[in-house]
This record gives C-alpha cells, structure tokens and sequence, in this order.
C-alpha cells in the first residue's frame, strides 16, 4: 500500500524526522490559505500522486504570490498527471501539498529498504539526491553507502553517524541526518513499512537538514494492525479492479494482454502465465483467488476479469489441495451463469476430487472447454483467443 507525500510527512514527522513546513489542500482558496499558514514569500505547490518524478510532468511549481499559488492550484486539480512511473493513463490529482520554498545548498539520498533474502532492513545513502535510486546505481555504484541493521537489536546510532559523515555533511548537520535517519527506521520498524525514501534529503542554505521529499509504502497484510496506517488509502489512485479484488480477498493485477487467468496460488499463477506466452499469447492478469475459492469468490473472479474489455478468453486453473474441485467447478457454473460469460472458457481442474469437479463442468450443459494438463490448457486457451479475433 501506497501514500501520499503529505501523509508520509506526517507520519514521519511523528518519529522527529525534520518536515518542512506546508500543508494540504483539496481546492484553490485552500490552496492559497495554507500559504498565508506557512508564511515566507515563496512557496512549492506539489501534486499529490502514488508517483514520483512529478517535476518533470509539471506536477511541482514555485510561487511567489498568492495569485500564483492560486494559479498553480486551478492548473493541477482535476488534472491527469502522466509521469515516466505512471504509465501513459496518467493519475487524477485531486489534492496537494502547499510548503514554504527552501534555499537549498546540497541534495541528498536515503533509502530503508527491506531486504528478504538476508531478513534484514537496509538503509542505503547516497551523496547526491534528486535522482532515481536506478539512476543513482548505475552512475556511482561506488558511492552508495550501505547499513544493515540487525533485527535483534534495532538500528544504532553510530550506524546512523557512518552514514552521515559518509554523505559530506558538516559536524553542525551530522546530528541532524542523525535524528532524521534513526526517526525513519523508527517509522518504518513500528508502522510495518517496506519502504521509506527520502529523496531528496536536503541541506538549506542556513544549515537545516530536512526531509523534502517522501515516499512510503507499506505491507498489505499488516494493516489489520495499523489502522491509523490502513486509513490514509487513496483509492482514486489505485487500478479500481485491483481494490474490488482486495475487498473480495482476491489478489489482481492488471496486465496487457486478452486471455484472462483465475488461479489459484502465486506459483500456479505465474507458471500459468508463462505457459500461455509460451503457446502464443498474453495473459491480461494475474488474478490468485487463495486457498478458499468458494462459488461466490470464484463469482467475483469472473466479474473482475471480465470487467477488462481487452479480455477474449479466459483460462481457470486450480490445483484443489486446501480447495476442492467440486466447489471451484460449482463457482464456474454460477459464475457463467450469473455474469454471463460471453467468451471462450477453458478449466483445467486438478486435486482434491477432480472427478467430481468434472463431471459438475460436463453435466452443467454449459459450453466449457476442458484440459488435463497446464500445457494443453494454455494451447486450447490461446487457440479459442485466436478464434475469436479471427471472427
């Protein structure tokens, strides 16, 4: 789960992390009041995307009166901001973020980053900020400075002044990359976050060091304990399929391509995918309806797919060891004839009475394809693809 740079702000803030001043709005006269609550003669007004690199989209304008703050406002609200991480779809802008304009002398990077082949959170700095981690990587590679934190006893502070004196920062500063780093593995251990990046970190031409840009994101499966967390989901900013599918317990993800999959299990998902690009075609999502594929999850499987017009066929895989057949074929049966199944279907059953899972698909009288094995599943699937676009 994704949040707004506000919101991480605040979150972050809470830890002691150095924010600057700002705050949100939903129109232009708000827009222009937080102005008037920061103060000073400059000001940022960002759009508020689950995207970075708004910069370069037009997303982020300096102002430096009120009308231009105004301006600003009426210019990115209710627009679509199409960046190089949104894709060419773009993202609506209903809110943002009005700070008081810095005098920055230096950009930096920090990164805490969750490294699950050696269970460890990695804080990764860099002395040039402003960029992409990726691009960061590939330039200086050598310059990357790198802490792993020990789970058993939390990240120290002496970690936290390695990295700071690795950046160039000033024996006045040191302490307060200090605070900033050790408030941001505090947010991130304690708020279940995968990530926390603050780029850029920067230093003002007074000395100040704060955290001017900030992305968070955070594990989906612990929200049920973080609910201050859970709450600050934007759903506006999300694939509507994708947060239907949450509701349901339902795990989707939209793809390009026209053979709509529902499966159960991430391995089965992704093998089944990569045996129908194999046979020629192109899944349109991956779609993991879990352990418990009751008829009306399996129901609600089928309208999510259906719901992507690109979709020509659609290939149901299971393997029944905690599901059964019979109830996956039950929920196919309800489902074709609930949702009015308009396009070639294929089932490949497989498990826990399988028998009986096929003799409820032959018995319903309904026109579904059949396979015994994934390969002539993904072949049967693609075929039935190509008859009809043909027709």
């Amino acid at each position: 789960m994704d949040i707004h740079e506000y919101q991480a702000k605040e979150l972050l803030s809470g830890f002691g992390v150095p924010v600057p001043k700002g705050g949100v709005a939903y129109s232009a006269e708000q827009a222009v009041y937080r102005a008037t609550e920061v103060g000073g003669t400059r000001w940022v007004v960002k759009a508020q995307i689950h995207s970075g690199a708004r910069g370069r989209a037009g997303g982020v304008k300096v102002c430096t009166t009120d009308a231009d703050v105004r301006q600003a406002a009426k210019d990115l609200l209710g627009k679509t901001l199409v960046t190089v991480q949104t894709g060419p779809e773009g993202l609506p802008v209903h809110r943002l973020l009005v700070e008081q304009a810095l005098p920055i002398e230096r950009e930096l990077y920090v990164g805490l980053v969750l490294d699950r082949k050696r269970e460890r959170i990695v804080v990764v700095a860099h002395p040039h900020g402003g960029m992409e981690i990726e691009e960061i990587a590939q330039r200086e590679p050598a310059a990357i400075l790198r802490e792993d934190v020990e789970p058993a006893v939390g990240m120290q502070g002496f970690q936290a002044r390695e990295l700071a004196f690795g950046l160039g920062l000033a024996p006045s500063q040191v302490s307060q990359a200090v605070t900033a780093i050790l408030g941001a593995y505090r947010a991130f251990r304690e708020l279940d976050a995968t990530m926390v990046e603050i780029n850029p970190l920067v230093v003002t031409q007074t000395g100040q060091v704060l955290a001017l840009d900030v992305k968070m994101s955070f594990d989906d499966n612990a929200m049920f304990r973080r609910p201050n967390v859970a709450e600050l989901r934007d759903y506006a900013q999300e694939d509507p399929r994708e947060a239907e599918a949450a509701e349901h317990g339902l795990n989707y993800v939209a793809l390009d391509g026209d053979i709509g999959c529902i499966i159960n299990g991430a391995g089965l998902a992704m093998a089944t995918m990569d045996m129908i690009k194999h046979a020629g075609g192109e899944p349109a999502n991956f779609l993991d309806i879990g352990g418990g594929a009751s008829p009306d999850r399996v129901t609600a499987a089928f309208r999510l797919v259906l719901s992507d017009k690109k979709v020509r066929a659609i290939l149901v895989n299971v393997f029944a060891g905690i599901n059964r057949c019979d109830w996956v074929a039950r929920g196919v049966v309800q489902a074709v004839r609930e949702v009015q199944v308009a396009v070639p279907l294929v089932v490949r059953l497989a498990g826990t009475n399988v028998e009986e899972g096929r003799r409820i698909l032959a018995d319903s009288g309904l026109p579904i394809l059949t396979a015994d094995t994934l390969s002539e599943a993904a072949e049967r699937v693609v075929a039935a693809r190509d008859r009809v676009r043909a027709a």
